[in-house]
């Protein structure tokens, strides 16, 4: 024989209590996963950001090496001073060139997030039903 069956009545105002209370606790639980997410990434980051930085240190040195060895060479066939004003203006004209071609691209980046800006604007319109 089965048990007999318990209908359990609720209140209107119980269950949304209740839709409210598990509403609450699914965005608590939420927020927790992007917490620990969000931490994940910048570690992830951090250590991507450390190996950028050594080999970019390590990028200078062998431009710094090439440009010694360069000067070396040069001075080889002129005076030392000539060739390390050579070596220098070699990389006086590419800094002017990345340095021109770097503010080019920033000046073609827009404004922070425009998108986001826009869209969270409008989200007290759309709350309100506009």
């Amino acid at each position: 024989m089965s048990a007999p069956f318990k209908e359990r009545t609720q209140s209107v105002g119980e269950l949304l209590g209740d839709v409210t209370r598990d509403m609450s606790t699914l965005v608590r639980q939420e927020i927790q996963l992007a917490k620990v997410e969000l931490r994940e990434e910048a570690t992830q980051a951090g250590k991507a950001g450390a190996m950028f930085g050594v080999a970019a240190l390590a990028g200078f040195l062998v431009v710094l090496f090439l440009s010694y060895a360069a000067w070396w060479g040069l001075s080889n066939v002129m005076d030392q001073g000539w060739a390390a004003l050579i070596v220098a203006g070699f990389w006086a004209v590419v800094t002017a060139i990345t340095a021109v071609v770097g503010r080019s691209k920033m000046r073609q980046v827009g404004g922070l997030l425009p998108r986001t800006q826009q869209t969270a604007r409008q989200v007290p319109d759309a709350l309100r039903g506009r």
